[in-house]
């Protein structure tokens, strides 16, 4: 059994990132490589080929190590409803609810499901690429802690850490992790690794020399930042790659940024088409200005509803459709703009008024869909996956939009997904610009999602190979955290 747990100093140091160069690194050189996350704190997830739902990185971490995305790769997924209470999917499936008080000492039973997962990939795969959450310092929730150093510590697992440079203070971030941890935990702390750096490495090799030196233990490399790289996030609507791609001129598209947004990821292939710009908003007056709005999925339709409400953007929405401006809503989003919400399931809140955009209600089942259909829109075949509770009905005849409806400017559909698909992409965004007022048109010989995701992947591996010391890497898998690094004080409490 091999395996390496990539931490980090931070949420988004780059964890999720470098487990995908890792694995894809391996997966070139031959070796049969999964990647795994015990737990994964996400909104944002996929469907995989058996039905099982897992969290959006692991399943591009499986593509980048060309392993079939499964469930024992994120055994243990917490999709927060509120902040104080999470839904979990154990296995692929649902599995109840998790308070806020029981994050610390209430997971012991999700424990053993996640470090059997992990058992059994490891009997499957040569190496097993490990990804934390957070930080391994968060001493507080040690007790129960399954997704780093307690896996690390249950199967001797080697750690390197990551840290984000771009944050600033990340020599302190890396010594001030390795010295809240215990002696034991300290053990397999082998090496760090400084992520997104820009600039000449001769500037910081005396601090990377110091780093060294009061830790024991070595910089396994610099990865410099990678323009034009992304993964599908954790966090929802989190700072990915293409919102730093914005034009000044083509078709301007607005995403609301709902508080508990979900798979807001179907927007990256939006922002990845030439002559889209893609922003995230909370202002009514961006999305009354804006040539698109997109409303994205929701974990909490009812909550995010309101919220959209108290903000007026429901009024900005309204008032495009009056224009016949064109809006988007997908999954959560969709119901949004039904005339009706029934939900005893969700929030509990029973029957509410929607938007009143599309004919249509909505009403939410205790059984979640989770599915991978396959369909078409005006002869373009659209693969999808859906993850949902609340199904949409119509008593009134509409034009079919994939699975859901168009009423002139609105559109509406549960599928998510569906802009991955080129032709689809560009075919609706063709026909949303002319309803705008636009003329976008997408630009020949323009590469596909799925080839961007490829060339973001082996760049990731280039970057691996190029910049870490691979040969230590190597050691680390073979044989393990080192033996007798040393304590760095003053440990954990």
């Amino acid at each position: 059994m091999s395996g390496l747990l990539v931490a980090g100093t931070t949420s988004d140091a780059g964890k999720s990132l470098v487990t995908a160069g890792i694995c894809r690194w391996l997966a070139r050189r031959g070796v049969r490589v999964a990647p795994f996350k015990a737990q994964n704190m996400s909104n944002n997830s996929m469907v995989c080929g058996d039905g099982a739902e897992i969290g959006r990185a692991q399943w591009v971490q499986a593509r980048a190590a060309g392993a079939e995305p499964e469930a024992a790769m994120n055994p243990v997924l917490l999709k927060p409803g509120s902040d104080r209470r999470s839904h979990v999917v154990a296995l692929g499936k649902p599995f109840g609810t998790l308070e806020a008080g029981e994050y610390a000492t209430g997971r012991a039973g999700l424990a053993e499901i996640a470090f059997g997962a992990f058992e059994d990939l490891s009997g499957r795969y040569d190496v097993v690429v490990c990804e934390g959450a957070g930080s391994p310092a968060e001493i507080n929730l040690r007790g129960g802690d399954y997704v780093n150093m307690g896996l690390a510590r249950r199967f001797g697992l080697p750690v390197v850490v990551v840290g984000d440079i771009d944050r600033g203070g990340v020599l302190a971030a890396m010594f001030g992790t390795l010295a809240l941890l215990s002696a034991e935990d300290q053990a397999l702390v082998a090496g760090w690794v400084v992520n997104k750096f820009r600039g000449d490495v001769g500037l910081l090799r005396p601090g990377l020399d110091s780093l060294e030196k009061v830790t024991g233990r070595p910089v396994l490399g610099v990865l410099p930042w990678l323009d034009r790289v992304w993964i599908d996030s954790e966090d929802a609507l989190a700072a990915a790659g293409w919102r730093r791609e914005a034009l000044k001129t083509g078709l301007d598209v607005a995403v609301v940024r709902f508080p508990r947004a979900s798979n807001a990821t179907d927007v990256d292939a939006l922002a990845a088409e030439p002559g889209v710009t893609v922003t995230l908003t909370a202002d009514p007056d961006r999305v009354a200005a804006a040539d698109v709005v997109v409303l994205p999925g929701s974990r909490a339709t009812v909550g995010d509803l309101g919220w959209l409400r108290e903000r007026g953007l429901d009024a900005a929405v309204t008032a495009r459709v009056a224009a016949g401006r064109p809006v988007l809503g997908i999954c959560g989003g969709y119901q949004m703009l039904a005339e009706s919400i029934v939900d005893d399931v969700e929030s509990g809140a029973g029957e509410v008024a929607g938007l009143g955009l599309l004919p249509a209600k909505v009403t939410f089942a205790a059984e979640k869909v989770l599915a991978r259909p396959v369909g078409e829109w005006r002869g373009t075949r659209v693969a999808a996956y859906e993850i949902h509770h609340g199904s949409v009905t119509s008593a009134t005849a509409t034009e079919s939009f994939l699975d859901g409806m168009r009423a002139g400017a609105v559109w509406g559909t549960m599928w998510h997904g569906a802009f991955e698909n080129d032709a689809f992409r560009r075919a609706w965004l063709t026909e949303a610009a002319a309803q705008a007022g636009v003329g976008w048109a997408p630009a020949p010989g323009a590469p596909g999602f799925g080839e961007l995701r490829e060339e973001m992947l082996d760049k990731l591996a280039d970057a691996v190979g190029e910049h870490l010391d691979t040969a230590v890497l190597e050691t680390l898998l073979e044989r393990g955290a080192p033996p007798n690094l040393p304590f760095v004080p003053p440990g954990a409490p």
